[in-house]
């Protein structure tokens, strides 16, 4: 069974974290036969341009490789300015079980781009890429937030403050300003309680009934002073992360 060739020349690369197993495969249009180079390069960015300087000088412009973890995100950065990189699933390019090495793993991506046997996977813009990176860092960031805020909910239930039902943000200006004076007060002093709360708040008695008989250990303290000072700097960053790549540059 033969397959018809498509390309009769291009490149495959088997990628690693610092090796990269490139081959070119040419084809000839009369016999179908085809010549197979092959060489290895580092992933340091000089080697990189070799790689790209290599594939240019042997007319070869349509390149696959693998999608390897994280590894072919500056390999493709560097490959595109001036090559057509197809970029696929591993499942896709998995060559038979047996004798496998470098070498014949990127010519056998070769030889299935070669006949266009090779799922594109599809990759936007660079602009694109860039926001979208910063959009999931963003995230992750929102995800790690939420969670330091139930920890700190937590550790208030644990410590008999029962801020959560007495305001409608434990996390607004009333609470933090209460939870501010608790920490740094031995005594609660009723008065100073009443100044932290805002005018429009109606149920000022409840805001202290919900601070009667607590008592906060020193390992919930230690986790409430460390949220209360990470929450500014996520909220920073959390903003930072809103804005564009190009906004970002601007503002630095």
């Amino acid at each position: 069974m033969t397959f018809k060739v498509v390309r009769f020349i291009c490149g495959g690369m088997d990628v690693h974290k610092n090796l990269i197993v490139a081959t070119i495969g040419t084809t000839d249009r009369q016999t179908l036969i085809t010549e197979y180079i092959q060489q290895s390069f580092s992933t340091f960015y000089s080697d990189l341009i070799r790689l790209k300087e290599w594939f240019i000088s042997h007319d070869c412009y349509d390149v696959c490789m693998e999608s390897t973890g994280k590894y072919w995100i500056p390999i493709y950065n560097v490959l595109e300015t001036e090559l057509n990189i197809c970029l696929t699933h591993p499942k896709y390019v998995k060559a038979i079980k047996g004798k496998k090495t470098d070498k014949r793993d990127s010519k056998w991506i070769c030889d299935l781009y070669k006949c266009d046997l090779v799922k594109h996977s599809f990759i936007p813009k660079k602009e694109i890429r860039e926001m979208r990176e910063i959009a999931r860092y963003r995230c992750k960031l929102v995800y790690m937030h939420s969670s330091e805020r139930n920890r700190y909910q937590n550790c208030l239930t644990v410590s008999n403050i029962g801020l959560a039902s007495a305001v409608s943000d434990s996390f607004g200006k009333t609470a933090t300003n209460i939870m501010k004076e608790i920490m740094h007060s031995e005594v609660i002093d009723d008065d100073k309680i009443l100044k932290l709360i805002h005018k429009k708040c109606k149920d000022k008695d409840k805001i202290l009934d919900s601070l009667q008989e607590y008592h906060i250990e020193s390992d919930q303290r230690f986790k409430m002073d460390t949220v209360m000072n990470q929450f500014e700097s996520d909220k920073q960053l959390i903003n930072w992360a809103g804005l564009s790549p190009a906004n970002n540059e601007s503002a630095n």
